[in-house]
């Protein structure tokens, strides 16, 4: 059952937790979009891996605040085998799971339960593996988790081995990303038992920071903080994410200090933002690119040509400048400047109107009606996603091309855009999530990730095998020159058109303390302090 509140009713929610007893620290965060659901394997949206994963749950690794770099989590040590086929993780002794008013654990996390789950996302025969209509995995699958994977065995309570089929760099990296999460096998025994399977998506228990209290539908997600955390209770009492969609309502919101801190704020206030002796600004360039993903498969996107000559017709310049007020700078390449790897001597694609519509009269393309598909939500590589399609819309009509905006509620919108029938070019983008090139170039131009995050529906072998080459290669100087002859394959066959590499801001008050910025684009709450 879902129950709609408005903005109003957000507010005063969040007003009330602010206002709550005197001697609980409550921290109000104004989320910018709802999340798809709680359990972290099933999705790839920033915005639900901070309302699922971070807060409730926990990894065998985890990225040090701040940096990409792997440390020790629920594993507090690992051994790789000399031929990189096997990694054996001691797990940390002592990590307890969340104790709700729906759940109570009898024991403490062991093999069990990173087994029950990391299977049920790579083997399609797991009893876990549908237990949701839909359920596609979509993360594991793109970074190849399926055929990755040989088998995950419990040496003791305390020690999990990883065989591998083959060699990958970057696998310690992808443990610590959100859709590996441990969830407690206990919990979904029980679930099982009772046939309410469907709830582990919908009333998490994990070993992570936080407590799941409850959520009311677009309004308010509450979390109390878990005493018994492995890595040390948090500072604040309790934690509330304010679904508030609306940036300027957002900014509002945070002057009015009904919220401690908000994401993605519109470029045109962060200058006052700076100004004003109630806030701190912290900024920092993104690890992100914003895209529109043509469907290579369908007539006239299936041809590189037409995709180039579209791409041309792209003032990249005015989107920076109307959504971002200059705050991004223009993409080429599928990875930002930041990532190793990153391949300068590739060209862009110069903004020319007459050579595009020259490209597509020799193409045979005339007379051409298409959709772009516009983003509900704000998001730090595309700030106002519809402000953004609409100057494609008048780039593309100086050319005949002709445009229908549209666009579906954020988690609709993720589903429908994975189609491999979609229609027209879909407005997205992505922050990394390891700081590894892979996980860009395999996770959303990938072969096997068709139908899932790679929304260009796109298989070309050359890109392909460069990027598989890449993977099981340990000398990053190799991986390197791979992935910059990747990079020359994409931006010769132009299966998205690269539009922006946006500068992260956060704004909050002055009297938080302790948030680290990450690269990853995360927002994490177990290290911040209220002052008194």
């Amino acid at each position: 059952m879902k129950y709609k509140f408005g903005f109003a009713a957000a507010a005063l929610l969040a007003a009330t937790f602010l206002s709550s007893a005197a001697s609980a620290k409550t921290f109000v965060y104004c989320a910018e979009g709802s999340p798809e659901g709680f359990d972290p394997g099933m999705y790839t949206a920033g915005t639900t891996f901070d309302a699922s994963a971070h807060p409730v749950y926990s990894r065998l690794l985890e990225f040090v605040p701040g940096t990409t770099k792997p440390e020790a989590g629920l594993a507090e040590s690992w051994t790789i085998s000399d031929d990189g086929m096997e990694y054996t993780f001691k797990l940390r002794p002592g990590v307890k799971f969340h104790t709700t008013d729906f759940f109570t654990p009898t024991r403490e996390l062991n093999a069990d339960d990173v087994i029950f789950s990391l299977e049920r996302q790579i083997k399609a025969d797991h009893p876990w593996a549908q237990y949701v209509a839909g359920t596609s995995w979509e993360y594991a699958a793109g970074m190849g988790f399926p055929e990755l994977i040989k088998s995950i065995e419990k040496v003791d309570d305390l020690t999990v081995k990883f065989v591998l089929n083959r060699p990958e760099a970057p696998f310690l990296a992808n443990l610590a990303m959100p859709f590996a999460s441990i969830l407690s096998k206990e919990y979904a025994d029980s679930l099982e038992k009772a046939g309410t399977k469907e709830q582990l998506n919908q009333k998490p228990v994990g070993t992570g920071p936080f407590t799941f209290v409850g959520y009311q539908q677009d309004a308010v997600i509450r979390y109390k903080k878990n005493a018994d955390y492995w890595g040390g209770a948090p500072k604040i009492d309790d934690l509330v994410f304010a679904i508030t969609t609306d940036a300027a309502v957002r900014y509002q919101k945070l002057k009015a200090g009904e919220c401690h801190l908000m994401p993605f704020p519109n470029a045109a206030d962060v200058e006052a933002m700076k100004a004003d002796p109630s806030l701190t600004v912290m900024e920092q360039e993104g690890l992100n690119v914003a895209y529109l993903a043509y469907n290579t498969t369908q007539a006239p996107f299936d041809k590189p040509e037409v995709r180039k000559a579209l791409n041309k017709a792209i003032n990249k310049k005015a989107i920076i400048d109307a959504v971002f007020q200059g705050m991004a700078a223009p993409a080429k390449n599928p990875i930002p400047p930041t990532m190793w790897s990153y391949n300068d001597k590739v060209e862009d694609d110069t903004y020319d109107l007459d050579a595009a519509k020259k490209m597509l009269e020799d193409a045979g393309v005339k007379d051409l009606s298409m959709k772009v598909w516009a983003m509900p939500v704000s998001r730090p590589y595309m700030l106002n996603a519809r402000r953004a399609a609409e100057i494609i819309q008048d780039d593309f009509a100086k050319i005949g091309v002709k445009v229908e905006i549209v666009s579906y509620e954020w988690a609709e919108y993720l589903d429908r855009s994975k189609a491999k029938d979609r229609d027209g070019a879909v407005m997205l983008g992505w922050t990394g999530d390891n700081g590894d090139p892979d996980n860009f170039l395999d996770t959303l131009l990938g072969c096997e990730a068709i139908g899932g995050n790679n929304r260009a529906q796109w298989c070309n072998e050359e890109f392909n095998t460069l990027v598989k080459k890449a993977k099981v290669t340990s000398d990053q100087a190799e991986r390197t020159k791979l992935y910059e002859d990747a990079q020359v394959v994409f931006k010769r066959e132009a299966p998205w058109a690269t539009l922006d590499h946006s500068l992260s801001v956060v704004p909050m008050r002055k009297e938080v303390s302790g948030f680290v910025q990450s690269p990853l684009g995360d927002f994490t709450f177990e290290n911040v302090d209220i002052a008194e």
